[in-house]
């Protein structure tokens, strides 16, 4: 870096509160890679799920009064969906759903506690989880609702009720903020990232911690609910994949996504969060459809950024462009979501939304045995495109441990690469990672590593690098700057257009503690331009040296 730009840099960091040495910045880097051990190899075991009997996951509402209510964002500040549930689920041998012509969905919201002046509806639905075998019990949900209120102001607090009021059925008083505007000078204050959460009692202290740090926005990058790793009559199965092993379909226990969005009513009622679908939203069922309770409950801006698809979909908060992808539809370069990622990408202005973030489940830089380099064809077809456009952060889950990277592309150290977040650490109940690849003899072998549910199989020894001639590393990898086997949760802060902070936080420390790792992010666009498709890119500035 010349002195002028040092100089500006460090200006810079004073502006944002950072002394030279408090916090590390990327700019420090390449990191020589750190590993935490593990304090204990019991601290692996189960995660205990919330029993059904647990009062924050038991139904408090009677009739058409709605439950489980949540907000989520559209794809620009000015508009917001906010969904809730009436009616209770139907499960067993014979089950008939409910109507969802029979209960309005009607949104009252305002700027002031009292009056509420506007008005709105959306749309109902029930949807259902059947199976074409005797013995299994079918499912069919209470009627969930979708309103989107438009017409909003940046940064405002609304107050809202939801429900039919001629019922009359109506939810008590919540508050949410929107996004800032689209701007350079603008953005959320706190930003929440967490991955594979569940219901456990290790997730309600990740909630618990998460909710201490006040975020404006939360982050949930795939596996829910875990409802697939219960039987249908409710059991939980350590091996669900063994539970129906004759079928390509497993059983899966609806009513745990109604606990699950029991339990974060309180929080998710007026903090938005925006998921993006996992491996355990699958569940398969009759008919071979897949994903129906992921895309029955939550609402997407899919329309807004021109996706159409609930896989896949974009959305700015203040001046940042988020692009949530999905792991688990068609990825490669032929395909619709890589076509519309390539519109997406071109119709991003730096100068008004700076900071680009990618995100979706599984990760492609991860250093754990569990799910190792699972998602390579992903990689493969879509890496240099992100890669390219200047993304600077990609947060992936699935992996059920932390891990964040150095500035990478093709697994090779570059200072233009984004910055890969792995926080599949919620606290779920399957066990936590702990073995490393490059682990003494933990390497996996590699045709245990397709991608199962696309069909892929990308993943080979190494032709180059320091790992060439082996499928893994004899040693924690240089692209992989910190990893530690803990549950948690990460707080993004984006301070200007330059600065974000990134914190991530162990359930195990304080609440007001600084976290378990902790970095300054910098953009550096005058050294890192970006534009269309690169034939060989940036091969002038690429694999700088530890």
């Amino acid at each position: 870096m010349s002195l002028p730009a040092a100089v500006v840099y460090v200006v810079a960091l004073a502006a944002v509160g950072v002394t030279a040495g408090s916090i590390p910045t990327t700019l420090d880097g390449p990191f020589k890679p750190v590993t935490v051990p593990l304090d204990q190899e019991a601290f692996r075991g189960n995660s205990v799920d919330l029993p059904d009997s647990d009062g924050r996951v038991r139904r408090k509402v009677s009739g058409f009064s709605p439950e489980q209510i949540s907000v989520s964002l559209a794809a620009t500040y000015d508009a917001v969906w906010i969904s809730w549930v009436t009616g209770d689920f139907q499960i067993g041998d014979s089950v008939t759903p409910l109507n969802p012509a029979d209960v309005k969905s009607v949104v009252y919201y305002g700027r002031l506690r009292y009056p509420l002046h506007h008005e709105t509806t959306g749309y109902s639905l029930v949807y259902s989880q059947l199976y074409p075998f005797d013995g299994l019990q079918n499912y069919t949900s209470g009627i969930i609702h979708h309103v989107r209120l438009t017409g909003l102001k940046p940064g405002t607090r609304y107050y809202y009720r939801c429900g039919d009021p001629s019922i009359p059925a109506m939810s008590s008083i919540h508050v949410f903020r929107t996004m800032p505007i689209a701007s350079p000078q603008s953005y959320p204050k706190r930003i929440a990232v967490i991955g594979d959460l569940g219901l456990t009692y290790n997730s309600t202290s990740t909630v618990n911690h998460m909710r201490k740090n006040h975020p404006d926005l939360v982050l949930l990058l795939g596996d829910v609910s875990y409802a697939n790793l219960y039987l249908t009559n409710g059991t939980g199965s350590d091996c669900y994949s063994c539970s129906f092993s004759q079928t390509p379909i497993h059983e899966t226990y609806q009513p745990r996504w109604d606990y699950w969005g029991r339990f974060m009513e309180p929080f998710v009622s007026e903090v938005p969060l925006m998921v993006i679908e996992g491996n355990h939203e699958i569940e398969m069922q009759a008919k071979n459809q897949t994903f129906v309770a992921y895309s029955s409950r939550f609402a997407f801006p899919s329309e807004d950024s021109g996706s159409f698809s609930p896989f896949y979909y974009s959305f700015d908060a203040g001046g940042i462009h988020f692009i949530m992808l999905g792991a688990y539809v068609s990825y490669n370069r032929s395909g619709n979501q890589y076509k519309w990622l390539e519109r997406d990408l071109a119709k991003v202005d730096r100068s008004t939304t700076p900071w680009l973030i990618a995100t979706w489940h599984a990760p492609w830089y991860s250093t754990y045995r569990a799910h190792y380099r699972e998602a390579e064809c992903m990689r493969i077809e879509m890496e240099e495109l992100l890669y390219s456009h200047g993304v600077d952060i990609i947060f992936n889950g699935h992996v059920h441990a932390y891990e964040r990277s150095n500035r990478v592309f093709n697994y090779s150290l570059d200072p233009c690469g984004p910055v890969h977040i792995t926080v599949g650490d919620g606290g779920n109940r399957e066990k936590m990672a702990i073995d490393h690849a490059d682990d003494p003899g933990r390497c996996p072998d590699p045709l245990d590593t397709p991608d199962d549910f696309m069909g892929g199989f990308c993943a080979f020894n190494f032709t180059e690098g320091p790992a060439a001639g082996r499928f893994c590393w004899d040693h924690q990898p240089d692209y992989s700057a910190y990893r530690e086997s803990s549950f948690g949760h990460g707080i993004l802060e984006v301070k200007n257009e330059t600065f974000a902070l990134w914190t991530w936080h162990r359930n195990q420390d304080l609440y007001n503690s600084t976290g378990g790792d902790q970095i300054f992010i910098v953009r550096q666009p005058a050294r890192c331009p970006v534009g269309p498709k690169l034939s060989t890119p940036r091969a002038h500035i690429r694999n700088y040296p530890i």
